[in-house]
């Protein structure tokens, strides 16, 4: 949604650091023949993190950039030195953005508080050769690397965060009223759909008292369906505590301010019945041009429903003056601002930790499929024997030597693991 400037709807991809390398080291010291292992371990990668910033109103920005990645922690080093954790990754957004998982639409975040919320965790650092001494392995020459960061493609949703909501069928004076309450200057024109970006006002009602109000792009019947502005307006009045239902009861376009309230009112409920229960402060609009006889019918109709109506005229002022005091009153007698619960469920891998795949592309060509084997030979020195006796035990103890004797394997058989290439020796 928007008109250029605003965008209230963003794809990003993110990326966590990943962790550093165990370090693979020995102790040198004068006099000391042979020292032990020393290697350090790797560190963290950074996470990304969300924070809202209240001088941003809009997702422009990610229109132009789109992935997103923290910093790797460093290597570890000799002398048992633990590598540095990587730098954390901060992404300031307009309060109230809604972080989703873009594939399953889960909500992983809601960016509403003062705090920083973690969304993607950076690796954990490999251990260095220190871990893996033992009375029978006493010079390890291998380490293990560090562990991938999280990652995700996001979809943000911009969701405002507004006390109050100007609700009501376009160009019935829903901007000429904030800009009259409010600092807010929208532009106004006498067409249809004039404000098709929301226009937050905060509301001065004493030293220490205010509100924020939305002016928000006006409703036509269908909107609940996706027709016109549609779900694009409605998504930002949801959080909302109170609502200010602005009608013409002049009716200078033709229109019926009764029909006219009826069908904005059922808009919202088909739209989300949780906002339909919000309460509402009838304001009934242009007054100035409308006959005594006109404003009494809405007023009883309105107070009928046991609503808050007040006679208003945005253009002259009139009736504004006790307005603030009574919109603000009302919001001390509300819940504050709704904050969304993440229900994000990270998907169970299926496959165990130690999962393997074996195919075979050509004659005396086997190609294993396993990560987590890679990884521990990335960190493995393959020309020492005791690395190398490591490397053969993992092997074996996962079953997948005992696969590719099933599989017919012969001696100097080629085996590849990613890029590495063995022959195969019994």
């Amino acid at each position: 949604m928007g008109n250029g400037s605003f965008v209230d709807v963003a794809k990003i991809f993110i990326k966590a650091g990943k962790g550093g390398d165990g370090a693979v080291s020995f102790h040198r010291e004068k006099f000391v023949a042979a020292g032990g292992p020393d290697g350090g371990d790797g560190g963290k990668g950074g996470d990304v993190l969300f924070l809202a910033d209240d001088n941003l109103s809009t997702l422009m920005d990610f229109k132009y950039k789109r992935k997103y990645t923290a910093e790797p922690g460093a290597n570890g080093g000799g002398k048992r030195c633990t590598g540095k954790n990587g730098e954390d990754l901060i992404i300031r957004v307009p309060r109230g953005t809604l972080v989703k998982e873009a594939q399953s639409g889960q909500l992983m975040a809601d960016i509403s508080g003062d705090k920083p919320v973690v969304v993607a965790k950076g690796g954990r650092g490999g251990w260095g050769n220190v871990h893996f001494a033992s009375p029978t392995r006493q010079i390890p020459k291998f380490a293990k690397p560090g562990f991938p960061g999280e990652e995700f493609e996001l979809q943000l949703e911009l969701k405002l965060i507004a006390d109050v909501g100007l609700i009501g069928f376009p160009n019935v004076g829903k901007s000429t009223l904030i800009s009259v309450i409010s600092a807010a200057k929208p532009k106004i024109a006498n067409y249809h759909f004039t404000t098709l970006t929301p226009v937050l006002g905060v509301v001065q009602v004493g030293p220490e008292a205010s509100f924020v109000a939305a002016d928000i792009p006006g409703l036509i019947e269908g909107a609940s369906e996706g027709i016109g502005l549609g779900h694009d307006f409605l998504r930002h009045v949801e959080r909302c505590r109170l609502l200010l239902h602005v009608v013409d009861v002049s009716g200078c376009e033709g229109r019926d301010p009764i029909d006219d309230f009826e069908k904005i009112n059922e808009e919202l409920v088909n739209f989300s019945a949780q906002l339909a229960t919000r309460p509402q402060i009838v304001l009934g609009n242009k007054c100035d041009i409308a006959t005594p006889e006109q404003v009494e019918a809405f007023k009883q109709y309105v107070e009928a429903k046991g609503l808050t109506f007040l006679p208003i005229s945005a253009a002259t002022k009139m009736g504004l003056k006790g307005l603030p005091g009574l919109v603000y009153d009302r919001l001390q007698q509300l819940p504050p601002v709704q904050v969304y619960e993440a229900n994000y469920v990270a998907p169970v891998k299926t496959e165990g930790p130690r999962s393997f795949e074996i195919t075979q592309p050509e004659e005396g060509v086997f190609e294993i499929d396993a990560p987590w084997l890679e990884r521990i030979l990335e960190g493995s020195d393959v020309e020492d024997y005791e690395s190398l006796q490591y490397f053969q035990r993992q092997l074996g103890d996962s079953g997948i030597l005992d696969e590719l004797v099933k599989r017919g394997v012969q001696e100097n058989d080629t085996i590849r693991i990613g890029d590495f290439e063995f022959d195969y020796v019994f």
